[in-house]
């Protein structure tokens, strides 16, 4: 597996495992397809963008994790292919995200994941994300209430 910093080329590999776990349904908050050119704009190479990596198997994107600013705070997000989930390619993501967001002088990371997100949770707490606030009354589009889980990482 290979970490690096994620390019242009790798926006349709991103598009595609954010899409599949979109559809899966349960571990995100994202409810609706992005397309490449979002996912791109979104996540690598916005004004707003710190941090954008990814993980390779073979040549292949199986994972990657954006860092950006969000309400005035420095959120990320993490997806993995769904049916290599749990395997360690997340904590891997986290070191490289880590330093690149450290050297942009970011001091804390926040991490807003559904309070139904079990594997999530759990990810963010292995990785040493510690809860700071909840909203419990946080709804999908269709109105389903699933909560949400604030959790923040010091960088330094």
């Amino acid at each position: 597996m290979i970490i690096r910093p994620a390019q242009s080329a790798d926006a349709p590999a991103m598009a595609h495992i954010l899409n599949q776990i979109i559809a899966i349904g349960g571990t995100t908050a994202h409810q609706h397809p992005k397309s490449v050119e979002d996912v791109e704009a979104d996540y690598m190479t916005g004004p707003k963008v710190i941090a954008s990596t990814v993980a390779t198997r073979d040549g292949q994107v199986i994972g990657w994790q954006s860092v950006g600013m969000w309400q005035g705070d420095a959120h990320i997000g993490t997806f993995v292919a769904p049916d290599i989930q749990a395997s360690g390619i997340g904590a891997a993501l986290f070191a490289l995200t880590r330093d690149t967001v450290q050297k942009a002088g970011i001091t804390t990371i926040v991490a807003s994941i559904r309070a139904d997100n079990v594997p999530g949770l759990r990810y963010y707490v292995r990785i040493g994300f510690v809860d700071f606030a909840s909203d419990p009354q946080f709804a999908l589009d269709t109105g389903q209430v699933v909560g949400r889980v604030h959790r923040r990482f010091h960088v330094v």
